[in-house]
């Protein structure tokens, strides 16, 4: 059930509470937002992300500044937007978009657990290419000991959800121009050989057959 941060307040019948469809929705997306603050100075850090069961697992350098204020615990709103269409309706005022989107709420605790790390490392490969990580080099101590993995705990979280084409107002109905959705989609392109990659090797089909599609 939402909670008093997570209800969603503007536009409540696109809210969406439940744990199936923020999953998918996780589970499609691979880049996220977060959002922490430090001594009053509020940051937002795109980053990189997986999902296993209702741990969500970010990465980055021990160094960085996001990494460090975490590892105490800071509170922390993540949030993950995926877009589907431009909404383009016969008046300004009412285009839109169709999206879905995720807002987590939770506390950020560092990953302590050297297998837990690892483990989390794998989801975090797997999440972006599924495939790749027992296909190339894994982490070694030096890269280990420069990496902090945090945990964020999927308990407090809301999605929003926005389809269908546009609305208007009952007057422009008649307003004489076009009125539709234009879809989007993230689509990958032809992969391109690293100019040093061995010739004779053939591009395995995970990456051939990339897809954010789940």
């Amino acid at each position: 059930m939402p909670t008093a941060r997570t209800r969603v307040v503007r536009e409540s019948d696109r809210a969406v509470y439940d744990r199936e469809t923020v999953y998918r929705i996780l589970d499609e997306g691979f880049l996220c937002h977060v959002g922490f603050s430090v001594d009053g100075q509020p940051f937002v850090i795109p980053t990189s992300y997986g999902r296993k069961d209702a741990s969500l697992y970010i990465h980055g350098s021990a160094a960085s500044r996001m990494l460090r204020q975490m590892k105490e615990g800071v509170a922390v709103c993540v949030t993950v937007t995926l877009l589907d269409g431009l909404v383009l309706a016969r008046s300004v005022f009412n285009h839109s978009m169709n999206y879905r989107s995720v807002v987590i709420l939770g506390t950020a605790t560092l990953v302590e657990d050297p297998q837990e790390e690892l483990t989390a490392l794998r989801v975090l490969s797997e999440h972006i290419l599924p495939g790749r990580w027992n296909d190339a080099r894994q982490p070694n101590e030096r890269e280990l000991k420069a990496t902090s993995v945090l945990r964020v705990p999927i308990e407090e979280f809301s999605a929003k959800v926005r389809t269908g084409p546009p609305i208007d107002d009952a007057e422009d109905y008649s307003f004489p121009t076009w009125a539709g959705v234009i879809p989007l989609d993230m689509l990958a392109g032809t992969p391109i050989n690293d100019p040093q990659l061995d010739s004779a090797r053939a591009i395995p089909k995970y990456v051939r057959e990339y897809s954010r599609k789940r």
